[in-house]
């Protein structure tokens, strides 16, 4: 009997395995992690509770059409429940847009530097990614991205703000990107941290969806809500395309602990706000600490700082971990850290002072 192994498809040759953030160490002296995009409060007022209730009919399949969340969600948005499509958190998502857009032939333009996973689900889905670097100030390079655009075009990612970099795209530059990217090629405005904004020019993509019928919105309920544990996230997108997002969700695949958690957080959104208010007050003082410090740090409007250290990025983040920080490296370019506890954020400043001073 021959020894050869079963065929994979060859797209999967290049494929990186998806890097999450490093927890904190259990038993050494790490104490606090800022790897991953996690909110550090408990969750929400009432969430809880629904969860444990659910978990009684765990036993069950949960609701497939996720009905009382899609409900919810259509009344707090303003848009039609066949305008919605939800997944396991929005990347989730982002790879139904891939599986319901592109294959083999067909390009996918993004930004680079942006979220880890829009080239593992591109290469996934048998499409080419064409990365388009951000402009030395970390932003987005509308400009270039248009450019990139050809026949073999099926969808852009705008991950609004971006990550790593925290940076944003404000609404003249976004219309005007718009209004150069041909009809039939999807825009994905990916607004994970669309909670975490407070400059007034950067555009709701609610308001920009409604407007144009090849844009869809990302959000999930992982960031700002606190239910990173749970996967759930859901798409805003006119009938055509929502439409095949909810043929190509992988059945049952938002679990009713999670359905009902999020119905939960909606509805406990005066509590998020405080919760948000208090992140984006920490962001700033973390920001401008570093700032203080000397870093040069992009304006960031999401739940993190970004930090470009090229090939220092490795000793900096040895050297917070000792500290008992864990923060996110990419290797040869630079560190995401997320804002955390106010302690949390207190060691990470110290921590890189004393970077700075050494270097």
């Amino acid at each position: 009997m021959s020894e050869t192994s079963p065929k994979l498809r060859a797209e999967l040759d290049g494929v990186p395995t998806y890097k999450p953030g490093r927890p904190a160490a259990a038993d050494g002296p790490v104490a606090y992690k800022l790897s991953s995009n996690e909110n550090p409060y408990p969750p929400l007022p009432g969430v809880m509770e629904r969860v444990i209730a659910a978990a009684q009919g765990f036993n069950r399949y949960p609701d497939m059409a996720c009905t009382g969340l899609m409900n919810e969600l259509a009344d707090r948005f303003g848009v039609p429940v066949t305008h919605l499509a939800t997944g396991t958190g929005s990347v989730g998502v982002a790879q139904q847009l891939l599986q319901s857009t592109s294959g083999p032939g067909d390009e996918v333009v993004y930004a680079w530097r942006s979220f880890e996973a829009y080239p593992i689900i591109t290469r996934i889905s048998g499409a080419t990614p064409v990365q388009v670097p951000l402009t030395p100030g970390e932003v987005h390079d509308l400009d270039a991205m248009a450019d990139a655009v050809t026949d073999r075009t099926r969808l852009i990612f705008v991950c609004n703000p971006n990550n790593p970099t925290g940076t944003v795209v404000r609404r003249a530059e976004l219309e005007r990107f718009l209004d150069r990217v041909p009809s039939d090629v999807l825009v994905v405005l990916d607004e994970a941290y669309r909670e975490f904004i407070r400059d007034p020019r950067v555009p709701d993509g609610v308001e920009i969806y409604r407007e144009r019928p090849n844009v869809a919105v990302l959000r999930t309920f992982s960031k700002a809500y606190g239910l990173a544990g749970l996967r759930v996230g859901f798409a805003i997108a006119h009938e055509p395309v929502a439409a095949a997002l909810r043929k190509t969700a992988v059945p049952f695949g938002v679990s009713q602990l999670a359905q009902d958690a999020a119905v939960a957080s909606l509805r406990a959104e005066d509590e998020l706000l405080g919760r948000v208010g208090a992140l984006v007050g920490e962001r700033a003082r973390v920001y401008e600490g570093l700032v203080k410090q000397g870093w040069t740090v992009p304006e960031t409007q999401a739940n993190f700082v970004w930090l470009r250290l090229g090939e220092r990025t490795a000793d900096f983040a040895a050297v917070c971990e000792r500290a008992g920080v864990v923060v996110r490296p990419f290797a040869g370019e630079g560190v995401r850290i997320t804002i955390g506890e106010t302690e949390a954020n207190d060691l990470l400043l110290h921590t890189a002072e004393a970077f700075l001073k050494e270097i």
